[in-house]
């Protein structure tokens, strides 16, 4: 596939529907052109390892791998994030939380799947890229409570305690809910209204001083927000039809 000079200036999700997953490699591959050679051979590292965990994991209509090269570009190019870390931990951010035995590898066998993939991720990455994932990585919930209340209730609590972790969220937040317009069926709905309570957490823990954004990438992410709120309010506050 021949892909277009202009790659690094286009919308993601133009990059998705056009070029799809070669296209968004090519675009992370331009963006992380400006680190040094080790950083870059880490980064490569972690893409190469989300790759493999996920390769036969889909998003509706996308490989799943999309998702997380969004989420880690969005970072790099709309957030100024420079910590190599961080990106590192962008695009490993679900998979001690969705692949976390084949990741452990035999660590993992007849012990906490979760912790030895964690120990593996640290053992490759470092231990704060690992974690930076643990605080992204969803717990397991409990039957007798909703799960989307506690999936909130999570996240307020794991990013209070880890300021760059709440960059990543955010990432992958704008990604889910911001981008909701560009699933089909069931999941926009349902999806919209795992995320609309969100919006106001965000906003908290985004505004905060110790989060490590300049003011114009704040500024830029609260637009974010502001523009999930009216899609949200659009899927789910239609007035009822009248016969």
């Amino acid at each position: 596939m021949e892909l277009p000079a202009y790659l690094a200036t286009m919308p993601m999700h133009a990059i998705t529907e056009i070029h799809g997953e070669a296209g968004l490699r090519e675009r992370f591959r331009l963006e992380i052109q400006r680190f040094a050679a080790t950083d870059r051979d880490r980064l490569t590292a972690a893409l190469d390892l989300a790759s493999e965990l996920h390769r036969a994991d889909r998003r509706v209509r996308e490989p799943y791998l999309n998702h997380l090269l969004r989420v880690s570009i969005r970072m790099l190019h709309h957030y100024d994030v420079q910590d190599v870390d961080v990106i590192v931990a962008g695009l490993l951010h679900d998979a001690v939380e969705d692949h976390p035995a084949e990741l452990a590898g035999p660590a993992a066998e007849g012990g906490d799947q979760t912790e030895a993939a964690l120990a593996e991720l640290a053992r490759r990455f470092g231990a704060r890229v690992a974690r930076l994932v643990a605080a992204v990585t969803n717990p397991a919930y409990t039957a007798d409570r909703d799960r989307h209340v506690q999936y909130r209730e999570h996240v307020a609590a794991s990013l209070d305690r880890e300021p760059w972790a709440r960059v990543i969220k955010m990432s992958d937040f704008t990604d889910n809910g911001v981008g909701v317009i560009h699933t089909t069926g069931p999941k926009v709905t349902s999806s919209a209204r795992k995320y609309r309570p969100l919006v106001p957490v965000f906003r908290e823990l985004i505004g905060r001083p110790d989060t490590p954004l300049s003011t114009r990438v704040k500024q830029h992410i609260f637009q974010q927000l502001d523009l999930a709120e009216e899609r949200f309010s659009a899927i789910l506050d239609q007035p009822a039809s009248h016969a």
